[in-house]
Formats: C-alpha cells, structure tokens, sequence
C-alpha cells in the first residue's frame, strides 16, 4: 500500500491542533540511519486506509518529497470518542534487518470440520493476530488458517499451523505450542452432567421415606 505524507515544520501542541482544524493529521517517521522526521498526512485519506487490515500489517510505500520509503505503521493515537487521528507514528524499514511484527490470522473452514459438521461444536478464536519476525520482503499481509480437519475434543495448536516461507512465530512465556482455536462440545452435552445430580439427590431422598 502506499501513501503520501508531506513535511511538517512546527511542532508542539498548539501547532498540532491548528494542523487538525485543516484537516491534517501530524506523525513522525523514525528508525534507520536517519533523524526522526516530523511529517502530517490528510486525514481523510489516513481515516479510509486505517480501516484496512493490510495497512496495520503490511510495509508500506511512503512517498515524501518525491520520493519513496519502505515504513511500517507503529502507533496511532485517536481521539476518546470522536472520529478523529491525533498522531500516527511510522518506523522506516531496512531491507536487511528482521522485523518483528504482528500478523492478522484468517481463519477458514470451520463450518466444514467433523467437530461442527458432524458434532455441533462451538469453534471459537483464542488468538487474532500472531507475532512474527521475518525479513521485509517475507512479510505476509495475513496468515491463512484452515480449521476444516478439526475434531471434536481437539484444539488448534501454533504448530498445526503451517507459516509462509521465512516466517518465524515469536512464542512468548513457558508455553511453547499455545493453542490458537478451541473447541467446545455443544451445551447440551456441557449441562447434562450438572442436570443429572439433582435428579439423582431427589431419587434418593425417596427411597429413604417409609
């Protein structure tokens, strides 16, 4: 994706808020060889490609006085309850160096599993996103996750799943295959047991009446 970011000369808060009211949004650019740059994008144009999955996800294509950078989206800031960008922050990317990322997950094919299909399972995401360190140029915009062998009894594990080529998954804490997706027997087999107890304690009772 690409987008066109303009340089920005003033700063502070005042400066911030009168860029706002022309409909700009202010940002900075950092990482690399190079000094942070301060920038401001239009914020119309910065609202429609937020609501993108690949914008949030993908290195982007920055073009700033004529020329073209490759950057990664850090940080956004919005406002508390109107629809509105303060700040947005953007990470320059070297081709040479690994990113450290976190990628969107796809599910698919759950509706086809035996664990629905045939056993009524409830099917439900633990996880949205994985993180992921790959080169640049390996960067997947998402993750394609097939849950049509599902079983019942049986969640989806991180090494069920199959990466793209030259994408490691970052496994943080003790658990070094957490699981992804669970699944759920359907209610009525989840309340059956708690039903039957007190059927049984009343049936005893009875018996004890003379």
């Amino acid at each position: 994706m690409q987008f066109v970011a303009f340089e920005r000369s003033k700063q502070g808060t005042g400066a911030s808020r009168r860029l706002r009211n022309t409909g700009k949004t202010p940002g900075i650019v950092y990482g690399g060889s190079a000094e942070p740059q301060m920038i401001e994008l239009d914020h119309n144009a910065l609202w429609h490609a937020l609501k993108k999955e690949a914008f949030h996800s993908s290195v982007l294509d920055m073009e700033l006085n004529g020329q073209t950078s490759k950057v990664l989206l850090r940080d956004v800031q919005y406002h508390p309850f109107k629809q509105l960008v303060l700040h947005i922050d953007f990470q320059r990317v070297d081709e040479k160096t690994r990113l450290h990322m976190k990628v969107p997950l796809h599910f698919s094919g759950a509706e086809e599993s035996p664990a629905v299909k045939v056993d009524k399972c409830l099917v439900t995401p633990i996880v949205t996103e994985l993180e992921v360190t790959c080169m640049p140029a390996d960067l997947p915009e998402f993750i394609a996750v097939d849950l049509s062998t599902l079983q019942k009894g049986a969640s989806l594990h991180l090494k069920d799943v199959k990466l793209p080529k030259g994408v490691t998954a970052v496994v943080r804490g003790s658990d070094r295959n957490p699981a992804l997706v669970s699944v759920v027997p359907p209610a009525a087999e989840i309340e059956t047991p708690a039903e039957a107890a007190p059927a049984a304690e009343a049936k005893g009772k009875g018996k004890g009446k003379k």
